[in-house]
C-alpha cells in the first residue's frame, strides 16, 4: 500500500464534480487500499477520491460508534438523503469541522443531524447506511467532495472571510498544492 499526497484547496480536482465509477477492478481496489493507508496516516475519519487527485465518486470512512465499535468502509457512487438542518448559528464547540484539504483549520458549520447514504461496496453490492450526529457529518462532508465542494465553501459570510484569510496566508487556493501524511507536519 501507498500513502498518497492529499490535495489542498485550489487544486481543480477538488472544485469539480467527480465522475461515476464504472470499472470495479484491481485498480479500484488498490486505490481504496491506498486511500485507507493515507487516511490512517493523516489521521482522518474520511477521505474522498478527489482529495488524492482521483476524480471518481467514492469515499472511505472510519468512525467508531458510541461504544467504540468500528465503522469503516467505502461507499462508491453514493447518493445522500438529508434530514432537516436546524436553523441558527452553528456551535463552535460541537459543530466545528476540519478537512485534510484545508489542513490545520477548523470552522463551525451547521449540518443535518441525520442522513441516509446509499451506494455500492467494492463487490458492487448495494449498501445503505443511516447515520446520525458526527457520523452523519462525516458522510455529508465526504459527499460534498464528490460534488466539488469543500466545507469552507458552505460557511456563512463572516466565517468564510476567516477561512479565505487562512487560505491566503498559507498560500493555498492555487493548483498543485498537496501534503503527504507521515512526512509533512500538517493536521486537518
Amino acid at each position: 500500500m501507498t500513502i498518497l499526497p492529499i490535495r489542498i484547496t485550489g487544486d481543480p480536482v477538488l472544485h469539480s464534480k467527480a465522475q461515476e465509477v464504472t470499472l470495479f477492478d484491481q485498480t479500484l481496489r488498490t486505490l481504496v487500499a491506498d486511500m485507507f493507508e493515507t487516511m490512517d496516516a493523516a489521521p482522518g475519519v474520511g477521505l474522498a477520491a478527489p482529495q488524492v487527485g482521483v476524480p471518481l465518486r467514492l469515499f472511505i470512512y472510519d468512525y467508531p460508534d458510541d461504544d467504540d465499535t468500528p465503522r469503516r468502509g467505502v461507499v462508491i457512487n453514493p447518493t445522500l438523503e438529508l434530514g432537516k438542518i436546524r436553523p441558527g448559528k452553528p456551535n463552535e464547540d460541537t459543530e466545528s469541522e476540519g478537512c485534510l484539504s484545508v489542513p490545520g483549520e477548523r470552522f463551525a458549520l451547521r449540518r443535518s443531524e441525520r442522513v441516509t447514504v446509499r451506494g455500492m461496496d467494492l463487490e458492487q453490492n448495494p449498501i445503505e447506511i443511516e447515520a446520525t450526529d458526527w457520523f452523519a457529518r462525516v458522510f455529508q462532508h465526504e459527499f460534498d467532495h464528490l460534488d466539488g465542494l469543500l466545507y469552507v465553501d458552505r460557511l456563512k459570510k463572516s466565517e468564510r472571510r476567516e477561512a479565505d484569510l487562512a487560505i491566503s496566508e498559507n498560500k493555498w487556493g492555487v493548483p498543485g498544492k498537496s501534503w503527504l501524511p507521515g512526512r509533512d507536519n500538517l493536521e486537518g
